[in-house]
């Protein structure tokens, strides 16, 4: 079964469109609420992230969840009450027995106070699965400014690259796939930061960095097959050559996408709360990915290659003919 991906661009476009905007609108909201495109976590902004679970071996200590409104209660009472909250869902029971915390930094007596004070209004802790992280804002300021750093400069290898190997507008198409991509990965992660409190830390930067290597390598197998068959039929319409690279690469863009795919949802599932993000970055973008190659930088071109033989027409060979006879 062979697929026309240029008859439908515009719904192709739309699709895109559609789900980056509301990220877009998504990042403005949480600008004007948090001061952010997207919630930071301490990697970024500094400070210190508490989690607690309360221990269910304890007869009476799980029976009710978790409170959130007494939780703040004693986190206002040691002067937090700006700290952001978030209660925990004990996997096993689906009640949420645990609470997460991140609030200025913290010094030991501090954090056992807060300890002592929540254990004393919800319930016994399990000192096994505490977790306590600190990040001063002077190291969270360094990792955000050398994440930066990295995309640009992977960015600009990129393009420099795209524009020796190939022509000019195939690395244009390109980099605005990757743009696309990462847009896209990133207006999902607002969204589900205003709506689920998700939070991005330093892997995000690498999932980013990641997604764009993806990309970029999945678009550029379908550009070479656009070119080899280009060269071979220089005459042929653009469409139907897109077209042909599409579907001569299609299996490949597939198989290669899902198998990446099982390992990260493997990780998702299975990898901890420190890989959880980082996992579902890299699978919102390498869908992305795919798509974006698929149906967006190829159509593109394709775009772009008929708008420029409609300014510039080839000579009328027969005119030509009967002028020199």
């Amino acid at each position: 079964m062979k697929i026309s991906v240029n008859k439908s661009r515009t719904l192709w476009w739309s699709v895109s469109g559609a789900i980056i905007l509301a990220g877009i609108i998504s990042m403005l909201l949480s600008w004007q609420q948090i001061g952010a495109p997207l919630r930071p976590s301490l990697d970024f902004i500094g400070g210190t992230r508490l989690q607690f679970e309360r221990d269910c071996t304890l007869p009476d200590n799980c029976d009710e969840p978790v409170n959130i409104d007494a939780v703040r209660e004693v986190v206002a009472a040691q002067e937090l009450a700006d700290s952001s909250i978030q209660l925990i869902e004990d996997r096993e029971t689906g009640e949420n027995n645990g609470v997460l915390i991140r609030s200025k930094t913290l010094d030991v007596e501090q954090r056992t106070q807060l300890e002592t004070a929540l254990s004393e209004k919800i319930g016994t802790f399990d000192s096994q699965k505490r977790q306590i992280d600190t990040v001063g804002p002077t190291l969270g300021r360094q990792l955000f400014n050398t994440g930066i750093t990295s995309l640009i400069v992977a960015f600009t290898g990129i393009i420099i690259y795209l524009s020796i190997r190939f022509q000019r507008d195939y690395a244009v198409f390109a980099i605005v796939a990757t743009f696309h991509d990462i847009l896209m990965t990133t207006g999902i992660f607002s969204i589900f930061g205003l709506l689920f409190g998700l939070e991005v830390d330093s892997l995000f930067i690498v999932a980013l960095l990641t997604i764009t290597g993806f990309s970029v390598n999945d678009t550029v197998v379908i550009y070479d097959r656009i070119r080899e068959t280009l060269k071979a039929n220089p005459n042929r319409p653009i469409v139907e050559v897109v077209d042909d690279a599409v579907n001569q690469t299609l299996a490949r863009s597939i198989n290669t996408t899902l198998t990446t795919l099982l390992s990260l949802i493997a990780i998702f599932l299975f990898g901890g709360e420190t890989l959880k993000n980082f996992a579902l970055a890299l699978i919102l973008g390498f869908l992305a990915g795919a798509y974006s190659s698929i149906f967006i930088a190829s159509t593109l071109l394709t775009w772009w290659r008929e708008r420029r033989q409609k300014s510039n027409p080839p000579p009328d060979n027969s005119e030509q003919l009967s002028v020199n006879s």
